[in-house]
């Protein structure tokens, strides 16, 4: 049954989160995702779920640490440096193989930065941004739309892989509003033997992510890797437009993946080929796809609103065959069409040449 709504980012989430069958929310207030916790504080309760605004980041992520464990479908949401806070215990949900939902609504940073949209967090995300050796799987919506229904798919992954899935979305997605459907969805919910439920076991369910004997933490890592072996096999995903034919293709994700869309469809008016690669899963990376495009002789422009970090992937899954170039903003101001186009027409013009980074980190 489909049920058509205006909603903003932030609170389609939160019916995202009640379509997903989650158990319990630990979280607390930052901007711009309080309406996150807002709009939870009241449809979970209502439902018979657990609703805590914790003390802290800290502590909100150690309550899905413990939720998780027991086998609850557990979530929290925070901004950039509330993430930050989280990483610690992100790190020992992973290392325990537990199944949770992080939404992290970028704000600009870098420290406490400002509350406009940023995608400054891709580095701390996708490459695993506490101790140790792991990766957070990471999916990125660019509509309200996409904000209702990654959620179900989030916990779907992160069951199907005993892995927190990390939403990575930004201030415009998590304040701006669309009209959207708010499908029925088919939840998927895993069974869990290895949960810590209190139940009678043939094996003790144990969880743990403190190995002292090397060989065995390094069995750990190694299972670790594996998982993600298998995810970057099946889980990559990202949408083409106008790619077929391009001479230059944009990658870029999010709120900056919709401008592009917008720069294609002008430059193409204008004569220019021109082409879009958006990333919705940004680890697994689309890194076999971005060589493929460059084997057949395309050049890149990657578009962010950073000083240059997805970037880094892409100029490496080249392999060197290609050029890659960079456009970005910062400090919370939001990409123009027409900066986007202007610049990309200087690189059509004068490629930067394979192997030649011309950007500035």
């Amino acid at each position: 049954m489909s049920n058509r709504k205006l909603l903003k980012g932030n609170v389609a989430f939160c019916y995202g989160a009640m379509a997903a069958k989650v158990d319990a929310f630990f979280g607390y207030p930052i901007t711009p995702q309080n309406e996150v916790p807002e709009y939870l504080s009241v449809l979970l309760p209502e439902a018979g779920k657990v609703f805590v605004q914790a003390e802290s980041e800290v502590a909100a992520i150690n309550m899905v640490y413990g939720a998780a464990a027991t086998g609850h479908r557990a979530m929290t949401s925070s901004s950039s440096p509330g993430v930050s806070l989280k990483q610690e215990g992100l790190s020992y949900i992973a290392t325990c193989e537990l199944p949770a939902v992080l939404i992290n609504v970028q704000r600009a940073g870098p420290g406490l930065g400002g509350i406009l949209a940023g995608q400054g967090d891709y580095f701390q995300t996708v490459k695993g941004g506490g101790h140790g050796d792991y990766h957070l799987i990471t999916i990125a919506p660019w509509s309200v739309q996409d904000a209702y229904d990654f959620v179900p798919w989030a916990f779907e992954l992160a069951e199907k892989y005993r892995n927190p899935v990390c939403i990575l979305a930004d201030g415009v997605i998590g304040q701006m509003q669309e009209a959207i459907e708010l499908h029925d969805v088919d939840v998927k919910i895993s069974e869990k033997p290895w949960a810590a439920d209190g139940k009678k076991k043939a094996e003790k369910a144990i969880v743990n992510s403190l190995w002292v004997e090397p060989d065995k933490l390094e069995e750990v890592n190694r299972t670790l890797h594996a998982k993600y072996k298998v995810a970057k096999e099946n889980e990559i995903k990202f949408e083409e437009y106008s790619v077929e034919d391009a001479d230059l293709v944009l990658v870029a994700y999010g709120t900056s993946a919709r401008i592009c869309k917008s720069v294609v469809d002008l430059g193409r008016k204008q004569g220019l080929k021109i082409g879009l690669l958006r990333l919705i899963t940004l680890f697994p990376f689309p890194d076999k796809e971005i060589l493929r495009l460059s084997e057949a002789g395309k050049n890149f422009l990657t578009v962010e609103m950073s000083m240059g970090q997805m970037v880094e992937d892409v100029f490496m899954s080249v392999c060197g065959k290609s050029s890659v170039d960079f456009y970005g903003r910062t400090g919370g101001n939001i990409l123009t069409v027409s900066e986007i186009l202007d610049y990309a027409q200087k690189v059509i013009k004068d490629p930067c040449g394979p192997c030649t980074r011309s950007w500035e980190i």
